[in-house]
């Protein structure tokens, strides 16, 4: 006759569990871990504000230059500088980049506005804003607005009674007032050209040399540390 065989467990008692040990220092670690992880998330988001405020102000030059509207410059250009924070998302290095030359600084959306708004405090800001209407105007494809365009900008900027009269001599003013009968992308390209040297030596060095230059290096400066 067959037995029937019964599993009977074992009785295990905590004395036969094997002891996990963990390092005195366990919790020290675990600490320097999170602070790390905190300290990560940190940069991350700065890091995150900073590239969305150059994409900001990457995008805010691009409306500017290549709006398809009638007067997209000219309309913009006086909110300009108070839409952006001058100081966010910008490094040190790009400040101090403006220095370079006239070119590099007016490339940076952001040297941009910092030398618009320094022109206005010295009730000069149309020398800007003609430089800019004139590269929208370049980028102009349809013939008539080119022509509208080109109508706008000399009574604006060229004419003898312009509400924004730039400094050009008369002979200049008087080849644009005849140009723009049959306008060309060419129009305005002899007086862009005077104003531009005008401020790269008058306007420009003063500007690296204001207040407002040095105090937007010193709050870059104090970003930069604080990274």
């Amino acid at each position: 006759m067959k037995q029937s065989l019964q599993f009977h467990p074992r009785q295990v008692n905590q004395l036969d569990m094997p002891e996990i040990m963990l390092p005195q220092n366990a919790s020290t670690k675990l600490k320097e871990v999170n602070n790390f992880t905190t300290s990560g998330t940190q940069v991350t988001e700065k890091r995150k504000a900073k590239n969305l405020a150059k994409d900001l102000k990457t995008r805010l030059f691009s409306v500017l230059l290549n709006s398809d509207s009638q007067h997209p410059s000219i309309n913009f250009l006086p909110n300009m500088s108070k839409k952006l924070d001058l100081s966010i998302g910008l490094t040190l290095e790009e400040a101090m980049q403006w220095s370079k030359s006239l070119d590099v600084l007016l490339a940076d959306p952001c040297g941009l506005a910092a030398f618009r708004a320094f022109l206005k405090s010295e009730f000069s800001e149309e020398n800007i804003d003609f430089w800019l209407v004139c590269e929208d105007y370049k980028k102009t494809k349809s013939a008539a607005k080119l022509d509208s365009k080109a109508q706008h900008i000399y009574t604006e900027f060229i004419r003898s009674d312009a509400p924004k009269q730039v400094n050009i001599d008369g002979n200049t003013r008087d080849l644009v007032g005849k140009s723009i009968l049959l306008p060309t992308h060419n129009c305005f390209e002899g007086a862009q050209k005077i104003i531009f040297s005008l401020m790269e030596k008058d306007s420009y060095p003063r500007f690296l040399k204001s207040d407002d230059y040095l105090n937007l290096i010193n709050k870059s400066q104090g970003s930069n540390s604080n990274s």
